[in-house]
């Protein structure tokens, strides 16, 4: 059991990448009070989790009778990402929009597909298949106090950074989330093309 417990965290870790979620965060909040980072937080989390198990349980049955794959998730997610930072760039976060989408945000983007996305849902079909489900289960909620902890103490990295840093960093952050978008894709598409072949 714990072998199976590590051997299931590390993964899961690894694909959901709390660190490299932090910045991304702190871009899609940094207008927000205090009060609403934590109800993003709170949903973010809420959404990751709920999204999570009903993977865990029927993440196969759930593609097959939608007759969709991983890889159409991934193209879907991605350019939705990539949709979402092109028009970050192109014009000033407004406060007020935010706090109109503040009920959304924790669930889209952040709920998923940054949280949990094509990669972290693939690795929990692919950990319940190897270690079952109470492992698979443990590890992914051991993963997501981590990540909640996180990105409630993330106003710390944006009081350092400063409101002229941020503002560029949030920049920086928005181009990354659209190569991530990007790469979401690529692996989408390269997906279907390697399917394809193997007909």
């Amino acid at each position: 059991m714990k072998e199976s417990l590590i051997l299931s965290f590390i993964p899961l870790f690894v694909a959901m990448d709390p660190i490299g979620i932090v910045p991304l965060y702190l871009t899609l909040t940094g207008e927000l009070s205090h009060h609403e980072k934590r109800k993003v937080v709170k949903d973010s989390v809420l959404t990751a989790c709920v999204l999570g198990v009903v993977f865990v349980f029927g993440g196969k049955v759930i593609f097959q009778v939608l007759g969709i794959s991983v890889a159409d998730f991934a193209i879907a997610g991605g350019l939705l990402l990539f949709s979402i930072s092109i028009l970050n760039l192109v014009k000033d976060i407004n406060p007020e929009v935010n706090r109109k989408a503040i009920s959304s945000l924790g669930i889209f983007p952040i709920g998923t597909p940054i949280i949990v996305g094509p990669a972290v849902l693939t690795t929990l079909i692919i950990l319940v298949d190897n270690h079952g489900f109470v492992p698979t289960l443990v590890s992914f909620g051991l993963n997501l106090i981590i990540l909640g902890v996180a990105l409630l103490k993330a106003d710390i990295i944006f009081s350092v950074l400063g409101e002229g840093g941020a503002r560029g960093f949030a920049k920086v952050m928005h181009i990354l989330l659209a190569a991530i978008g990007i790469m979401m894709v690529r692996r989408g598409v390269m997906e279907l093309i390697s399917d394809f072949r193997g007909l």
